[in-house]
């Protein structure tokens, strides 16, 4: 019989000042070498549990505890943090609580030094966790100088060089593009398989959960309310649906494709292999269809309002994180700008934003060259959201923070009130305007951040990132909101690595790899390119990778973006099955 590493019992726990349970007599049992996973809405509870197997809660954070966590046969509540944080290694969803050393490689050799692991090994493991996150190389950098995406890869690095028996991550992977996504996937699943390291990973990646977990359970308001294999699991669509969880894209086809007469499916595929063995075994009875699709149509006649010529940038420490970018944005487009980590992509909307000067090339807004541009009066033309609401919130009600920039400009009180009142009619938000912006949820901190910047009446938004860290649905409601803006005339730009999400949303898709822009094209033609696509480190969605795979094997022309697409090109003719 294996050996149980994590025996939890009866667990219940509230924090400080809290009237809700965070968690409610969860009963879970993880096995020596088992790879968990754990999935669930925001607030789900999901961040709370992982911290019991450190002792962070109840030890730091207080609260009341019930129950009990065994973890490693240590008892959570009876050992203190720092002992059982040499056998449960931990990294958080934002790597910026966890880098504290002044380069990249003492920030990895850090937790080898304080365990007293000899220097030849620390050496040799040092270097093979930073190759193995792809940051071999950048080992005498300093870890602020990293862009949010190489931070979180060398917070990683840090606990995988350590090796404890079990490996905790909360969100790992939330701010990778979709490649490191994979790598780190798969080396944690080499720790896994080939060191035995017992897995507990928190995160709303279906796909990867489906390919690497043993295990999955559902977290929902603090309680456990599904435990099986990911083959199970994503069975589940509408309890998955119910949780506000996406499956797999291939599980929510064929899902779709079961009404539509496929009887012969006794179960729905999970993973890209399985639809595509799934796809051959039916192959007689597949019947494929043209299908016009809508691809966005790019406004070249529109008003061109941001412009690059020849754009170079390159950082004080030498990086070169653009290299010639040449760029026109019409007036009215919604555009997504996707590539890795590090590819520039940040770098070229602060260009926008005059935050950075162009070491060669020229920018211009609305005609006019961005140097000849105050900050504050590029603001008036442009908005910029960040990935963190609260980075961008510092007053204490809602009505301050959005008055608060139309102040500094000297408006009126007439104008002012005018403009508040329409921000948040806007956003939605007019029942919070004297509410405190951190009390509300971080759904409507965002609003708050967008009610704030609409009041300047820009006609170009720049969303950074808006969908790092949320689940299903907050990322769905934000793009729901950038569209609501879209329709209303805005000019959109949106950073993501978040392909499978564009749909439905984004026009435009500019692929950007070491600071070049590698292709500019409509969306659905975008994600077809696959090949460009993979240049800078991105893979295309699961369907789009299916309907490739397909067209490999058959003469059709399949081109969906989505499951239900696929499903409007794709029938299973009845009577051919058995």
């Amino acid at each position: 019989m294996t050996e149980e590493i994590i025996v939890i019992k009866d667990l219940s726990y509230r924090y400080e000042r809290s009237e809700e349970m965070a968690l409610r007599e969860i009963n879970l049992r993880v096995k020596r070498g088992e790879f968990l996973a754990v999935m669930g809405p925001t607030g789900a509870g999901k961040t709370t549990l992982c911290l019991t197997l450190n002792g962070i809660v109840p030890h730091f954070y207080g609260g009341d505890f019930y129950g009990s966590v065994e973890v490693c046969g240590l008892d959570s509540v009876e050992h203190h943090t720092y002992e059982l944080a040499q056998r449960v290694g931990m990294v958080f969803e934002d790597p910026e609580t966890q880098l504290t050393a002044p380069t990249v490689a003492n920030e990895v050799a850090f937790p080898l030094e304080n365990v007293c692991v000899p220097a030849a090994e620390m050496h040799e493991r040092v270097a093979h966790a930073l190759e193995t996150v792809r940051l071999a190389g950048l080992d005498e950098k300093h870890p602020h100088q990293l862009s949010g995406g190489q931070k979180q890869r060398l917070a990683i690095a840090a606990a995988l060089a350590l090796r404890p028996s079990v490996m905790v991550l909360d969100e790992p992977t939330s701010q990778l593009d979709p490649v490191g996504t994979d790598e780190v996937f798969s080396v944690v699943r080499d720790l896994n398989r080939e060191l035995g390291m017992t897995i507990v990973l928190v995160s709303h990646a279906s796909e990867e959960v489906a390919e690497y977990a043993d295990r999955v359970i559902l977290l929902s308001k603090g309680e456990i309310a599904e435990a099986q294999t990911p083959q199970r699991f994503f069975q589940g669509v509408e309890l998955l649906t119910k949780h506000e969880l996406r499956p797999p894209d291939v599980t929510s086809a064929f899902a779709l494709l079961q009404p539509n007469g496929a009887g012969g499916i006794t179960e729905y595929p999970v993973t890209l292999d399985d639809a595509v063995r799934c796809c051959r075994s039916l192959k007689p009875s597949l019947r494929y269809r043209d299908v016009a699709h809508q691809d966005g149509e790019r406004k070249d006649g529109a008003k061109t309002v941001l412009q690059t010529r020849d754009l170079h940038y390159t950082y004080p420490d030498g990086t070169e994180a653009l290299r010639g970018v040449t760029l026109d944005v019409g007036a009215g487009e919604y555009v997504a700008i996707v590539g890795q980590n590090g590819g520039g992509k940040s770098t070229l909307v602060k260009h926008f934003l005059h935050l950075l000067t162009a070491t060669e090339g020229e920018v211009r807004v609305r005609g006019k060259n961005v140097n000849q541009y105050e900050v504050s009066d590029l603001a008036k033309h442009i908005g910029f959201i960040s990935q963190n609401p609260d980075n961008q919130i510092f007053s204490d009600t809602v009505e301050k923070e959005v008055s608060f920039a139309l102040k500094q400009l000297k408006y009126s009180k007439e104008e002012i009130e005018a403009r508040v009142t329409d921000a948040l009619r806007q956003m939605r938000l007019e029942w919070a305007i004297e509410r405190h912006p951190l009390s509300l949820s971080k759904g409507d901190r965002s609003r708050i951040v967008v009610a704030a910047i609409l009041a300047m009446k820009p006609e170009i938004l720049i969303f950074d990132e808006p969908t790092t860290g949320q689940d299903y649905a907050g990322s769905r409601a934000i793009l729901e909101l950038t569209q609501e803006l879209h329709e209303a005339g805005k000019t959109i730009i949106v950073i993501t690595h978040h392909l499978y999400l564009l749909p439905g949303y984004a026009e435009r898709l500019l692929v950007m790899g070491k600071g070049k822009l590698l292709l500019d094209t409509d969306l659905r033609s975008g994600f077809y390119a696959t090949e460009k696509l993979n240049e800078s480190f991105l893979t295309a969605p699961q369907i789009v990778q299916l309907a490739k795979m397909i067209q490999e094997e058959a003469p059709v022309r399949l081109r969906p973006l989505t499951a239900r697409e696929f499903t409007d090109a794709v029938t299973i003719k009845q009577e051919a099955l058995p």
